[in-house]
């Protein structure tokens, strides 16, 4: 993590995710939707989560990979899709800089993207977000943290 760009934390839990994810789709349950477009990685836990919420069972990826997860150097198409996204939701974690999501938009302009999170920078190129978090805070998904054993202090003083 470079620690000139960020210089806060959102801890998001599942529960927090779930909780989230159910909110959004209290916005999204009267859209007629096609299938699911999730952008790999960060869209894959959200879109299974969203497809469930609203009965979806037609899930498709985009695949990006960015050079540098951090700057977002470059970025380079591992797999597409072969429609402009009408009548689809294109999903993500969240929008950062919006350099991923500014790619995503151009190979579907007529999906409805959405993102849990989104992030100043970014907000502008999607159609609905959750909740909006400072440019300078590093979210940590659940997916990304371990649970790890925490010895109790009197047995430490062993």
């Amino acid at each position: 993590m470079s620690s000139h760009r960020y210089h806060r934390h959102f801890v998001v839990s599942w529960d927090q995710l779930h909780r989230d994810v159910r909110e959004l789709c209290h916005r999204l349950i009267e859209r007629d939707t096609k299938g699911i477009i999730a952008i790999t990685r960060g869209g894959l836990i959200p879109a299974a989560l969203i497809a469930r919420e609203l009965n979806v069972r037609l899930i498709d990826t985009v695949c990006i990979k960015s050079y540098d997860h951090m700057e977002q150097e470059g970025l380079e198409l591992l797999k597409g899709v072969d429609h402009d996204g009408e009548g689809w939701l294109l999903v993500d974690d969240l929008v950062d800089t919006g350099k991923t999501a500014k790619a995503v938009r151009e190979m579907l302009p007529k999906a409805h993207f959405v993102t849990i999170y989104a992030k100043p920078e970014g907000r502008p190129l999607v159609d609905q977000y959750l909740t909006e978090v400072a440019q300078d805070c590093w979210i940590q998904f659940p997916w990304d943290m371990g649970v790890a054993y925490v010895e109790p202090l009197a047995d430490q003083r062993r």
